[in-house]
């Protein structure tokens, strides 16, 4: 496992209506997309892995969270998606080749529904790259819809690019392409994001993150170390929905 974004606001676009949804009603019947049932698994995997890898127990990462509010908030590199002034974001740092991100959507996907109020920000954190060069690919190519196409198109992308279920090295070129295709993005070449996708790298070492999915859950102003929330390791609908609120409460 590998270790481990320009001068523009987060909240240049428009309220957009929620996205299409990204599963089938086949896919919606799985247990697989329950982040209750893999909460405890995820937590151990990271756990052997800081073991593994004889990393330190992770500090209190709500202080560089503070220290890198404008990163984590206003980058034109980071795909969003939500209302230009919501009072709350939700980041997620993500590899679209990681299971557990495949199965924090369906989390996440029930979050939105009830909460069109909130910006979420997509940080394509490319772990697995090392492994399996579709993870670069897939996240290069969501920048580039992003950038020429917009939010709703790059959720399309997103979502799509899930609902193929291929995890774990199975996603595909044609994969990425009909997912962009979907969006809307057709392109003879691609822009090369790399820079991009290594100042995210940077970012989740600064934050001490071991693994995809992360979730940080915090206002857009007003942000303080009482109303931060850091999660890792399968979160469920409900604990995000529980900082969500916390953030609304003390945002100014």
């Amino acid at each position: 496992m590998a270790a481990l974004g320009a001068a523009f606001s987060l909240f240049a676009g428009t309220a957009a209506a929620v996205p299409a949804q990204a599963f089938t009603p086949e896919q919606e019947a799985s247990p697989e997309k329950t982040g209750a049932d893999n909460k405890l698994d995820e937590a151990k995997f990271k756990a052997m892995i800081r073991q593994k890898l004889q990393l330190p127990e992770q500090k209190n990462p709500v202080p560089v969270v503070m220290a890198n509010q404008e990163a984590l908030l206003h980058d034109a590199d980071t795909p969003a998606y939500g209302p230009e002034k919501a009072k709350v974001a939700v980041i997620e740092f993500l590899d679209y080749q990681c299971l557990y991100c495949y199965k924090m959507t369906w989390e996440i996907e029930k979050v939105m529904k009830t909460n069109p109020e909130v910006r979420f920000v997509f940080k394509a954190w490319t772990i697995y790259a090392g492994k399996w060069p579709s993870s670069e690919q897939a996240a290069q190519r969501g920048l580039a819809v992003w950038k020429a196409k917009g939010e709703q198109a790059y959720m399309t992308y997103h979502n799509r690019l899930f609902n193929t279920m291929h995890m774990n090295g199975e996603l595909t070129t044609e994969d990425i392409d009909n997912a962009a295709m979907a969006g809307g993005f057709v392109a003879n070449s691609i822009p090369d994001n790399s820079a991009a996708l290594s100042r995210n790298d940077a970012l989740a070492k600064q934050l001490g993150l071991i693994g995809a999915p992360a979730l940080i859950i915090m206002p857009v102003t007003g942000a303080t170390p009482d109303n931060i929330t850091v999660l890792e390791g399968g979160e469920t609908a409900e604990e995000i929905q529980l900082a969500i609120r916390k953030a609304e409460q003390t945002s100014q």
